[in-house]
């Protein structure tokens, strides 16, 4: 089982580490895919990058992740970043996003008629583009959204929730 986290710099720490290391608990190999070579987030933290977005085979990987922070509005000004989301919706697998990693989503056009949720700055943008805000964690399908890292525990538990009602981890990891 392959991730893929999309970010850039100035991302918001908790939202990339904490998604990075829980996947990694469950077994799940996880890549960082990004423009730059390392990154670092709002508060300082670093991480190497793993691989570019044009070295992506979407059909290599299972689940996308997209934190927040300032990084998804560097993110979704990379065409093969939307490229990569479009396919995970395309293929109906699972994404998990928080606070403003629904401006990827929007770029990438596929929050039409989506409960989601997100942070509260971009939720008219959210709204604009044909999605529904819901303030709290959402589950819609595919996606597992949260607004915060207030909501970092109970985001990551109902997306663990979805990638075994998938039968892509197992009870017993």
């Amino acid at each position: 089982m392959k991730a893929l986290i999309l970010a850039e710099n100035d991302f918001e720490d908790l939202e990339l580490f904490y998604p990075y290391h829980r996947l990694r608990e469950e077994g799940i190999e996880v890549y960082i895919v990004s423009s730059q070579d390392r990154l670092r987030g709002k508060r300082g933290y670093e991480i190497e990058v793993d691989m570019k977005y044009e070295d992506v085979k979407c059909d290599s990987f299972d689940i996308l992740v997209i934190p927040g922070g300032k990084s998804p509005e560097r993110v979704r000004l990379k065409g093969k970043a939307l490229e990569i989301t479009r396919h995970f919706f395309e293929k109906d697998k699972p994404v998990a996003i928080i606070c403003h990693g629904v401006q990827v989503l929007i770029s990438a056009g596929v929050v039409k008629d989506r409960r989601i949720a997100c942070w509260y700055g971009v939720k008219d943008d959210l709204i604009a583009a044909g999605g529904h805000f819901v303030d709290g964690v959402a589950v819609d399908g595919n996606l597992v959204s949260a607004r915060h890292p207030g909501d970092l525990a109970e985001w990551m538990k109902r997306f663990i929730t979805l990638l075994r009602e998938r039968g892509l981890i197992s009870l017993q990891q």
